[in-house]
Order: C-alpha cells, then sequence, then structure tokens
C-alpha cells in the first residue's frame, strides 16, 4: 500500500501546483514588486513599504496610519450548482468576492488574497478551473493571489466534490477607516445592484429549485444561478475618493435584515442601537430571479419540470405577486436574500446624486432606496 493506492495523487497534486503558478502569477499587477516569493513556498510574502500608496484607490500619498483589515469566506452550497452543472470557473470570483466585499465595508482596498481547495480526489483541471476564478477575482480587484492550499482528502469529500474558502487581507489609513461613526439622522442609502442571487441562500434554492435545466430567459437556470457575486472594489474606492461615505454594507447571508443595520456604530456597547434603516418599498425593480425563487417557496414551478405548473412566465409572474401580497414571505425573502442589492451606503443627502451618477457611469447601477432614522438598531420597510 502507498499514498496512491490510498487515494492521494502527488503527481496531481504537482500538476494543479503547476497550473495554480501561472494563474497567480498574472495577478500580480502593479503590486507585483511588493511580492517577495512565488507559489510553492511554505507561506507568501509581501512587502508593506512597496504596498502603502500604490494600487486601486490607494491615491498619491502614502499612508499615515495604516491599519490592516482581514476577511474570510467560503462559497457555501451554490459549488453544489457549479458541480452538477460542470461549471467551474466563476465559483471562485464567488470566493474573492466574499472576502474582499467584507473588507470593503470597513473602507479598506485589499492586497493579497489566500485560497483553500479541499476535495474527494484532485482532478488537476478542475482544481485549476476554480483557481482560475479566483484569479480572475484578483485581477479586478487589484489584489494579488499571495498562495493557498490544495488537500486531497479520500473518503472525506465524494469524489468529484470540492470545497472552496479564502482569506483577504486590505489595508487602510485609520483616519479613512470607515465604522459607521459618522452616520447622522436622514443619511441617505443608496442600494447598488447585484447581479443576482451571488453566494446566498443556496440551500434553500437547491430545494426550491431542483432542476438546473428549466428554461429561464433562454438559459438553463442553473447558469442563472451561477452568475458570480459582483466585485464592488474598485467603484467604491473611487466613490470615496469623491464623496464621504458615512457607512457600508454587504448584503450577504441574513439579507437586508441582518447585513444593512451592521453598518451601524455602537451604542452603549449594543452594535447600531442609535439608528434605524428605513427602505422604501419600489426604489428599485427586484430581479425576475428572485420572483422564481418565491414561487418555488409558495410550491408553484413552471410547466415541464418535476412539479408541473404554468410556464416560466407565468410562475415568474406568480412569485412577484407574492412578493407584494404574501407579507410573511417577503419578510423571509428580504432576510435571506440581497433581492437585487449587494451593496449599501449611508451618505449625507447632498452627496447623494454625484454618487448614483459616478456609479453609473462605472457600470454599477444604483439607487436611493431609503434613508437613516433615530431608533434601535432595526430594519424596517415603508411604501
Amino acid at each position: 500500500m502507498n499514498y496512491k493506492e490510498a487515494g492521494v495523487s502527488i503527481e496531481e497534486g504537482y500538476r494543479a501546483v503547476g497550473k495554480y503558478r501561472e494563474l497567480a502569477a498574472g495577478t500580480f499587477g502593479p503590486l507585483g514588486g511588493a511580492v517577495l516569493n512565488g507559489i510553492g513556498s511554505f507561506a507568501g510574502m509581501v512587502s508593506l513599504r512597496e504596498l502603502i500608496g500604490t494600487g486601486p484607490g490607494a491615491g498619491d500619498t502614502a499612508m499615515e496610519d495604516p491599519v490592516l483589515v482581514s476577511g474570510t469566506d467560503g462559497v457555501g452550497t451554490k459549488l453544489d450548482i457549479a458541480f452538477r452543472m460542470k461549471k467551474y470557473d466563476t465559483v471562485g470570483i464567488d470566493c474573492v468576492a466574499m472576502c474582499v466585499n467584507d473588507i470593503l465595508c470597513h473602507g479598506a482596498r485589499p492586497l493579497f488574497f489566500l485560497d483553500y481547495l479541499a476535495c474527494g480526489k484532485l482532478d488537476a483541471d478542475v482544481a485549476a478551473a476554480l483557481v482560475k476564478g479566483v484569479a480572475a477575482g484578483c485581477r479586478e480587484t487589484g489584489c494579488v493571489l499571495l498562495g493557498g492550499e490544495t488537500a486531497e482528502m479520500p473518503g472525506f469529500y465524494d469524489e468529484g466534490k470540492y470545497d472552496i474558502a479564502g482569506f483577504a487581507v486590505g489595508i487602510v489609513d485609520r483616519k479613512n477607516i470607515v465604522d459607521g461613526r459618522a452616520i447622522r439622522e436622514g443619511d441617505a442609502l443608496a442600494g447598488v445592484a447585484s447581479s443576482g442571487t451571488h453566494s446566498n441562500g443556496y440551500s434553500l434554492i437547491r430545494k426550491v429549485i431542483p432542476d438546473l435545466n428549466e428554461d429561464f430567459g433562454g438559459m438553463p437556470i442553473g447558469r442563472a444561478l451561477l452568475e458570480p457575486t459582483r466585485l464592488y472594489v474598485r467603484p467604491l474606492l473611487g466613490l470615496m475618493e469623491r464623496v464621504s461615505v458615512h457607512g457600508m454594507a454587504h448584503i450577504t447571508g441574513g439579507g437586508f435584515y441582518e447585513n444593512i443595520p451592521r453598518m451601524f456604530p455602537s451604542a452603549d456597547g449594543e452594535r447600531g442601537a442609535a439608528f434605524d434603516a428605513v427602505i422604501e418599498n419600489g426604489r428599485w425593480t427586484i430581479p425576475p430571479i428572485f420572483a422564481r425563487i418565491a414561487a418555488g417557496i409558495a410550491g408553484i414551478a413552471p410547466s415541464g419540470t418535476e412539479r408541473a405548473g404554468p410556464d416560466q412566465a407565468g410562475a415568474e409572474r406568480a412569485g412577484a405577486a407574492l412578493l407584494e401580497a404574501d407579507t410573511a414571505l417577503r419578510k423571509q425573502m428580504f432576510n435571506t436574500f440581497n433581492m437585487g442589492i449587494g451593496f449599501v451606503i449611508a451618505l449625507d443627502r447632498k452627496d447623494l446624486p454625484a454618487a448614483l451618477e459616478f456609479l453609473d457611469g462605472k457600470g454599477y447601477p444604483a439607487w436611493e432606496i431609503g434613508r437613516v432614522e433615530k431608533g434601535s438598531g432595526k430594519l424596517r420597510f415603508t411604501a
């Protein structure tokens, strides 16, 4: 008995690392001079001296008091959709986005990213496709893919199944940290469009949309569900150079209800206790994918699927109607999904027109979706 007979291929691991090395090198960009070693070392090293004052969103001046900001996350059960659709090159983008969008909430620009990939039986081509998405996300957000780990664990993970998680480190000058302390009563809340369901709620989605080949706007719905999480780093860092952003929230698991109040400052030790977020209904159009999910929760599925019902458009109309009429369903949806808004910012109302125009010009549609009022750390909707 040897290691290969036990289910671990060292040679396939070497082949995968060779593919990773090329993908990682493509992420170095203007920060490459700060990278002191490459993929394959025991640990990745970067020089802070070179990193401070360089890269997208850094401006032209050196930082007075640099603060490191870190975040970690995974893709969750969205991976199951990727395995079933045999499309692996987008979930790596999700992994990066879930981490860098979180650290962006405190005004940090990402510096570097590390990934962790685990599987039952390693296929270097599938692993490289997953890391290809990671590299794409890193390039788009101006951070370096510094390293990672690939773990082959036969008998622990099913063959053909992979898990992927990541870890991002960013930097911000202490005076520019966004922590909600600047939020005031009357601030406007601007919502930036999502690219779909992002990376949350998939344990529910997989239950209510079992047939991934169901037609959805001329494509299999599984493809629509694999649309990667939007990366907000570049436009939001650019916006912060133009207007004062008081608070930011990445709309992930927990949807509106959990995430928007997290941007508020602490009061008497309780996060967000000084303010309420008031969201105005009808300020943006909820994308059709969420109406389809709502229909599935209610047991309505298009004809031709496992549960025969109305056609695709009819199912979406039924879901949209339920979102309007069923208060409990609507709350469940807004407490689980982003509902078309992937990122929310709080800012002075006088800066709102310029912010919306800037974001729209960068290809990130945004709307005024509500306001900040004095309160107790809650979120509520109003007509």
